[in-house]
């Protein structure tokens, strides 16, 4: 099973050791700067932080980090039986099906990206991540302080038991965060982000999504994906856009994603593609007897190469 991440992955210095190392990865993100037609790579690589965080920026540059290792190992793969990805890593995802090209895929999260961003512009938001309190109780928080009138704010990404992020308007997070600070939470977090993704404040984004979706050369994959907005596997084209559009204001279903795909494929392998380990983190909360290896830098792909 292939596992790809999402936005907050990104850092200065990533895919450099495998354009280096790797012929394949360096073509790929020489693709995906001729799409773009914008030297993403060399932002990348070199910076500066603020500009490669802004959301437009950071979701094609961990796309094209996640195509890059894929490009390298896919023929070591063998046969894949699923795929999922957290939140953009869907697309990254839809990428290893070959339901969609890395480059045409790029261009499609940028425009994501842009989207979110102008979204986030016109109702400002927030987010915050809760730890050490189970998710009915985040939830409960949630509904208590939209209902004293302060705001949207919902369980955004269900990211493990005992982790869940907030999002919505931003006194609304404040006061579910001290909400469920009073019900136990171990911390609550404010997370640096440019608008309160997976809520209802990104509707004003949906329907150029959709349009962009529909729009993009996007075929029949080889293998499913399960979708964050449903935790169910997807096997087609149309449902898949669907999907994908509405995952800007559904929660990201992750813990029900991974026990989805344990249950479907008891004892397979799993790899997570793409810079950072979250998700391999994650995924030993969610499904302890998992084993999973994280492959995003030249010295993870040169031992699983010689393995």
């Amino acid at each position: 099973m292939l596992l790809f991440p999402g936005q907050g992955a990104q850092n200065v210095g990533m895919t450099a050791d495998l354009a280096e190392r790797f012929p394949a990865a360096q073509a790929t993100l020489n693709r995906i700067d001729a799409a773009l037609q914008a030297p993403l790579s060399r932002l990348m690589w070199h910076g500066p932080e603020d500009e490669l965080t802004l959301t437009y920026n950071a979701q094609p540059a961990i796309l094209a980090h996640s195509s890059a290792v894929l490009s390298v190992v896919q023929q070591r793969l063998g046969h894949v039986v699923a795929a999922a990805g957290h939140s953009l890593g869907e697309y990254s995802a839809w990428v290893a099906t070959g339901a969609l090209d890395a480059a045409d895929a790029a261009k499609l999260v940028r425009r994501r990206g842009e989207l979110m961003f102008q979204a986030g512009q016109q109702r400002p938001g927030a987010m915050a991540v809760v730890l050490g309190l189970d998710t009915i109780a985040v939830q409960a928080a949630c509904r208590e302080a939209q209902d004293r009138g302060v705001g949207a704010v919902v369980a955004a990404n269900l990211n493990a038991p005992d982790q869940t992020v907030i999002s919505g308007d931003r006194a609304a997070v404040t006061r579910a965060g001290e909400l469920c600070q009073v019900a136990g939470a171990k911390r609550v977090l404010a997370l640096k982000v440019s608008g309160a993704f997976h809520s209802p404040l990104m509707e004003p984004a949906v329907a150029g999504l959709r349009e962009a979706l529909s729009a993009a050369p996007f075929g029949e994959p080889a293998f499913p994906v399960v979708a964050n907005a449903t935790g169910d596997v997807v096997h087609a084209r149309p449902e898949a856009i669907e999907l994908l559009a509405a995952q800007l204001t559904a929660p990201v279903r992750w813990v029900a994603s991974m026990r989805r795909l344990a249950e479907l494929h008891p004892g397979a392998r799993w790899l997570e593609l793409g810079p950072g380990a979250v998700l391999t983190g994650l995924l030993k909360r969610i499904v302890p007897d998992a084993q999973c290896t994280a492959l995003g830098t030249a010295a993870q792909l040169d031992a699983f190469l010689a393995a």
